[in-house]
Order: C-alpha cells, then sequence, then structure tokens
C-alpha cells in the first residue's frame, strides 16, 4: 500500500438495472484509518443517482496499524457516491452493459499526503451533521408528511442539500430536538443564532414584527435557500420586486396595514421596466433605495426615504445629477434645512418614476410654482402645446434646465438676461437682444413688475365696461321707448274707433 493512501473498489457483487439494488463498496485506507462504503439498504428513501449522507463509525483496529478503523457508511450506495471532502467524487467505471457484475476493483491515488489528511480532518467535522440528516430525512423526507395541525413539514432532500444550511445539522436549528420521538410543537427557529448581524439589524424595522418569522417571508423555505447570488434566490437583484410585491402588491394586505399598493406602480415604471424588461442588475430594486434587513418607515428620520434624506439615497445611483441639485437652487434651499424644498420624489415620484420624455414637467412645476404656470398658460408656448401640437414646444425644463436650476439673478443661469439670447437661440435661430425683451411670465396684475401691461390691461377693462355699460343702457331705454310709443299707438287707434 502507498504510504499516501488509495481509495478502492472492493467486493462488487451484481448490479441490477432492474431490481436497482447494488452494492458496491468503496475502501479508502492510509495508515492509521479505514473507511468502507457499504451496500445499498433497500428501505432507503434516497433514490439512485443522488448525493448521499455519509455516517462514521469507529471500531477497534488491529495493533498493527496503530490505531482504529473508521467505517463510513450511507444509507444508499447508488453507482455515483459524493462524499463531503472536497467535493471529491467516489465513481465506480461501469461496464458497457446496462446490468452485470461491476469491476473487482479500482483505484484512486491522491495527489500527496495533505489531501489524505485533509479528507480525514473533513469527513470527522461532517459525520455528526450527516448522520443526523440522514435520520431526520428517513422521515421527513416524505414531501406529504404533515404535523398533527395539518401543516406540511415534509423536507426536499435535493433541495436541502443543495442550499446554503445543506451542510448543516438539523438540530444546528431545530436546536430543542436532540432526538426520535422528539416534542409534537418544537421551539420557533432562532436565526440569531448564526446570523447575528441581520437580526440586529432587523431590530426596530418595520418587518420586526410583520410576521412569526420574517426571514422566511423574504428568503423563502428554510430548507432550499440558496445564495443571494444564485439567480434562484428570492432575494436575487432580478427577483426582489416579485419577493417584495407578495406583501406590497397585495390589495387586501395594504388595506389592512396601511400601505400604498406601490408594486403596479413600480413595475411600470422606468426602474422596473430596466430591471424585468431589461436585465439590468445595475436597476435599482426595492432594497437599492429601501435597504434590506434594516428598513424603517418614511417618517423616520435615519431612513433613507425621510424627506431630507432623499437626494442622497438617488445619488447613490445618479451621482453626477445629486451634484448638479446640490449646487442648484433647490438642493441649497435643501441644505439649509428647508423641509419645503423640494427633492427627488416632488418631481419624479417615489415609485411610478417615467422617462423623461414622458413626463410633463410644466404641470409637475406647477405644483409648487402655481403664479408662474399660470402666466406660461397665457403664452404662445402653452397655447400650442394645449392645443395638441406635435411641435417640440418649449417647457419649464428647456430654459430653466432639469436639476441644477439656479434664480435668474445668477450669472450661470440660462435665463439670466446676459445668457438670454444663447437659450432663446437654441430653438429660434437668429434670435438678438431685441428678440428676448419677450416677458415668458407677464403678469398683467403685477403693477410693480409690469405697470404699462398692467395701465393697458385695466384701460382695456375700464373701455370694456363703459361701452357695455353704455350699450346695455341704450338697450334698455330703447325698449322703454318701444313699450311707450306700441301704447300711445293703441290708445290712438281706440279712440277712432
Amino acid at each position: 500500500m502507498s504510504p499516501l493512501g488509495r481509495l478502492r473498489e472492493e467486493g462488487a457483487p451484481p448490479f441490477s438495472a432492474r431490481s436497482k439494488q447494488p452494492s458496491s463498496r468503496f475502501h479508502l485506507e492510509d495508515r492509521h484509518t479505514s473507511r468502507t462504503l457499504p451496500p445499498r439498504d433497500p428501505q432507503s428513501p434516497y433514490p439512485l443517482g443522488q448525493d448521499l449522507p455519509l455516517f462514521l463509525e469507529r471500531n477497534p483496529g488491529p495493533k498493527a496499524r496503530g490505531g482504529s478503523t473508521v467505517s463510513l457508511r450511507t444509507a444508499a450506495a447508488p453507482r455515483t457516491a459524493t462524499a463531503p471532502f472536497g467535493g471529491a467524487k467516489l465513481v465506480p467505471r461501469r461496464s458497457s452493459a446496462r446490468t452485470g457484475p461491476l469491476p473487482a476493483c479500482r483505484s484512486f491515488q491522491p495527489a500527496g499526503r495533505s489531501w489524505a489528511v485533509a479528507w480525514a480532518v473533513l469527513l470527522l467535522f461532517y459525520w455528526p451533521a450527516l448522520r443526523a440528516q440522514t435520520g431526520c430525512l428517513s422521515c421527513h423526507g416524505d414531501m406529504t408528511m404533515q404535523d398533527a395541525a395539518g401543516h406540511n413539514v415534509g423536507v426536499d432532500a435535493n433541495l436541502f442539500h443543495a442550499s446554503v444550511h445543506g451542510g448543516l445539522d438539523c438540530n444546528a436549528c431545530h436546536a430543542d430536538i436532540h432526538g426520535y420521538p422528539h416534542p409534537d410543537h418544537p421551539a420557533p427557529v432562532n436565526c440569531a443564532n448564526c446570523h447575528s448581524e441581520q437580526a440586529g439589524a432587523l431590530v426596530g424595522s418595520v418587518h420586526e414584527h410583520a410576521s412569526r418569522q420574517p426571514c422566511t417571508a423574504c428568503h423563502g423555505n428554510a430548507h432550499a435557500i440558496v445564495s443571494k447570488d444564485s439567480p434562484k434566490s428570492a432575494v436575487y437583484p432580478l427577483n426582489i420586486p416579485a419577493t417584495c410585491g407578495r406583501c406590497h402588491g397585495n390589495a387586501s394586505m395594504a388595506k389592512q396595514h396601511h400601505l400604498s399598493n406601490v408594486y403596479p406602480q413600480y413595475v411600470d415604471s422606468i426602474h422596473g421596466f430596466a430591471l424585468s424588461k431589461e436585465g439590468l442588475l445595475v436597476a435599482a430594486n426595492c432594497s437599492s433605495c429601501h435597504g434590506d434587513h434594516h428598513i424603517l418607515s418614511h417618517k423616520d428620520p435615519h431612513s433613507p426615504t425621510y424627506r431630507t434624506n432623499i437626494p442622497k439615497t438617488c445619488g447613490s445611483c445618479h451621482a453626477g445629477i445629486l451634484a448638479k441639485y446640490m449646487a442648484g437652487i433647490h438642493g441649497q434651499v435643501m441644505a439649509q434645512g428647508n423641509p419645503q424644498a423640494p427633492v427627488c420624489t416632488d418631481c419624479h415620484t417615489a415609485h411610478a418614476i417615467s422617462a423623461p420624455t414622458m413626463a410633463e414637467s410644466t404641470q409637475v412645476c406647477g405644483n409648487c410654482h402655481q403664479p408662474q404656470l399660470t402666466t406660461y398658460r397665457d403664452t404662445f408656448h402653452s397655447k400650442v402645446s394645449s392645443l395638441g401640437s406635435y411641435i417640440d414646444i418649449a417647457r419649464c425644463s428647456d430654459c430653466h434646465g432639469e436639476h441644477g436650476i439656479l434664480p435668474a439673478s445668477d450669472p450661470r443661469s440660462p435665463v439670466n438676461r446676459a445668457n438670454l439670447v444663447r437659450t432663446c437661440g437654441r430653438c429660434h435661430a437668429g434670435a438678438n437682444a431685441g428678440f428676448v425683451k419677450y416677458e415668458p411670465h407677464a403678469n398683467p396684475h403685477n403693477f410693480r413688475r409690469f405697470p404699462i401691461l398692467y395701465s393697458i390691461r385695466l384701460f382695456m377693462v375700464l373701455l370694456i365696461a363703459c361701452v357695455m355699460t353704455f350699450f346695455v343702457l341704450h338697450s334698455v331705454l330703447w325698449l322703454i321707448r318701444s313699450l311707450v310709443e306700441k301704447v300711445q299707438s293703441g290708445s290712438a287707434k281706440g279712440g277712432r274707433s
């Protein structure tokens, strides 16, 4: 025998595909240990071809070998058995025939003594979990199994072994179960035993008491949880909206907990379209704005969706726009602590965010700047737009900018007097100093800013009032005269008769 150890298959009785009773044995031995995989147990719940848990047993060994013998057993030994050390597979070569005896001996030489030692150490660490899993799954491997209350307590062995918890002992989570029979009502699983950081973040969040087990409400079946980097994970970026939508897209639940039914809004938004239709992982999903475990109410000052925190939250993706916003008048006022300063959601909304080309900016701006909207409605630009013209008509952002909006007194503002020729010239080729004297927000009710316009309007109002008064009076007097003449005419005819 090589001093590094070897893995060989020995004594393989005939294998029948029809009987499904393979009984090949694998033998791993080195200077000190011997591990054997015995025949398949006909009562085992594991199907052929499935990766199996293993058992380790110590037995007194010959003194000549300098130690004891460790036997490695499985509840079933399919044609391909997977050992837990480093993912190595114990694969006996198959003959060309579908039935018949397997080869008597196949050898596997490890790369070195270090591999043999590593495998032995890993086996010694893994064997309690693997033994416990097999014992529990002998009952719970039946997917139709139910408890006394009628709850399904079956565990899909394939999904469990492929999950992030597949290498754990069952009582690592079900801590009060140490054997069979076990309590009919075991204690709830405490995920904080392993995931203390996430559990700590959940404390104080809106989801802390949202359900009996808030972890599985988002991550799904605890026996089938995969890495968050897997596309199959419920918290994979492309799947997060649907996961959150199970509650936040449920109209009855939203009504019960006084929530907005935001999932349909998000799906139809520019963010939802980029994520679900284009598959862009960088597109904002629920956790991009609200966080993952420590989700707070938007009324909480520490929440990323609290009003004064929204620019920073949106700026984590839209960094260039955030810089422009903070340099503009809106950002400056917000930085001064004015809670009424407009933030991203005032213009774009929170969930139903449309593409900039689809937004009606005049009405959005008019929500705060009502006087300016009123005067804009009186201009040629607005009249053409309201008539349904397909011509691209100037709106608020075309003249004032979008995010880095500055007051007209600022020399950098596009509506500063010194910059108007260039600003108007983007649409009106040949615009000059005389052209830009046009007042797009002229207010005929403001005598202080527009005295001439105010006076003309007042004159026209008075003129119309006088003309209407004259003609009304004239019509009334004419009616009176007509009636008098009619009465006099009738009296004269009666006297002659």
